[in-house]
């Protein structure tokens, strides 16, 4: 990952994905505080349960291997977050997540687009991973069009808001 940038901030015409800050915690509380968003990642529990800035600034500071950054849209503020994941694997691994009122509408594809740019332009990073759920084919389509190929393997990952174990379809990224 890019160790010495130690404050990415990446604009496109729409979004801009940045550090997240204390003032953003009932915003990405309301939103990621969904079932149906929480099941089609890992990490995300629900119900949410965070209980206040502290709460969430202390997930959002505990990213040992993560590079996370909210997803801001112009005019509105936080709808989603993104992030990177360097686990120590083969290559970092991409994970993103919107809010339910802004699915549909090309952000989700735009702001995996702008990391890949970043992550290649601004740390030299040639490849990287991604993975969704098999019951979660929009995001394949998302991860698609910002020209991720999927790699034939299917993993077995464990979601926190489903309490068990997804299938779950891997991709791969090449600068």
């Amino acid at each position: 990952m890019c160790a010495y940038q130690t404050s990415p901030r990446i604009d496109t015409p729409r979004l801009t994905l940045r550090r997240p800050a204390r003032a953003d915690a009932d915003r990405i509380a309301g939103l990621v505080d969904d079932f149906d968003i929480a099941r089609m990642t890992t990490r995300i529990p629900h119900p949410y349960g965070l209980k206040g800035p502290d709460d969430f600034w202390a997930l959002a500071e505990d990213t040992q291997g993560l590079e996370l950054l909210v997803i801001d849209l112009v005019g509105e503020g936080p709808v989603g977050s993104i992030g990177l994941s360097d686990k120590g694997g083969l290559l970092p691994e991409v994970g993103y997540w919107l809010g339910r009122p802004y699915w549909g509408e090309g952000l989700a594809t735009e702001a995996v687009a702008a990391l890949l740019r970043w992550a290649d332009m601004a740390c030299g990073q040639r490849g990287l991973l991604a993975g969704h759920f098999a019951d979660n084919p929009a995001s394949g389509r998302v991860l698609e069009k910002a020209g991720f190929l999927y790699t034939g393997e299917v993993q077995p990952r464990f979601s926190l808001a489903r309490g068990e174990v997804a299938p779950t379809r891997m991709m791969v990224w090449l600068a």
